[in-house]
């Protein structure tokens, strides 16, 4: 496991200070505000440490109310909504400052079996086979991404490389324990990291390029199958819509045997710089 894996695995070990109640810290080396990909992971596990093992995660709507202070620690509060037979549902509010900063519902299901289908992964060229960016904002990241899409900046400068959809590999940086919740809340995490970025693909624009302020409004995922976060998984992504002000982006995530594992929806701020 490299360090920055490491690092982040421990940011997901939140401490229990009371029933219901769990405390969460953000990397001292982190920017101007939490990164939302951390605060849903965080959330995720302080909502799956109140469920037992058997009722694995299936869905989670999460909503990004304000800035997180990076200075701070952030206070996890988990409100027991319904423990049923079959399904249990828990909503989590992240605090700060007095305030909520974060919510998040979540749903458990026992496993059960039913009906199957799934749409088949894209053909793309193997994970192995394409070089890690180079690129300081992927420097230590405890994800490995593999671009099979060119970077947004890199389309930027070359219109005619654009794609409508983003793709990439990525694993976790190094092998983990058979933890399930700690696979899912490791996805949470990498899913926020690029998924905006298809909203700006389709506009030829780049965050680097300082036109565009952006931020997540809300995010839902849904958790079809078990996986490994440590195993190649391609993520496609794309954007339907932007509009308002507002940007729609949605993501598909496969193992490299093509199957569907993960379903990803997000909403963001797409603002102009004047």
């Amino acid at each position: 496991m490299s360090k920055a894996l490491d690092s982040l695995v421990d940011l997901l070990n939140l401490e229990q200070i009371e029933v219901n109640i769990f405390r969460g810290r953000s990397p001292s080396d982190w920017r101007q505000r939490v990164f939302g990909g951390q605060v849903a992971g965080q959330a995720l596990v302080a909502a799956g440490r109140t469920v037992p093992e058997d009722r694995p995660v299936h869905s989670l709507h999460a909503y990004f109310i304000r800035p997180g202070d990076p200075a701070v620690p952030l206070v996890y509060i988990v409100d027991r909504v319904r423990d049923g037979r079959s399904f249990t549902t828990r909503r989590v509010s992240a605090i700060q400052h007095g305030k909520t900063i974060f919510t998040l519902s979540a749903s458990f299901h026992h496993p059960e079996p039913g009906l199957e289908h799934a749409e088949a992964g894209p053909a793309v060229p193997p994970a192995e086979s394409i070089p890690q960016p180079d690129h300081e904002y992927f420097s230590g990241n405890p994800i490995d991404m593999r671009f099979v899409s060119p970077l947004s900046d890199e389309a930027r400068a070359h219109p005619s490389a654009r794609t409508e959809h983003n793709l990439v590999w990525l694993r976790a940086d190094g092998d983990l324990p058979d933890d399930p919740l700690l696979h899912v809340c490791l996805m949470t995490y990498a899913s926020d990291l690029t998924l905006l970025d298809s909203v700006l693909r389709r506009h030829g624009l780049s965050w680097a390029d300082g036109q565009i302020a952006g931020a997540s409004l809300d995010h839902a995922m849904w958790f079809h199958r078990p996986f490994r976060a440590d195993r190649w998984l391609l993520y496609d992504q794309e954007s339907p819509i932007a509009a308002g002000a507002r940007g729609l982006a949605r993501g598909q995530v496969f193992t490299e045997r093509g199957d569907l594992v993960v379903s990803v929806m997000q909403e963001g701020l797409i603002r102009r710089r004047s």
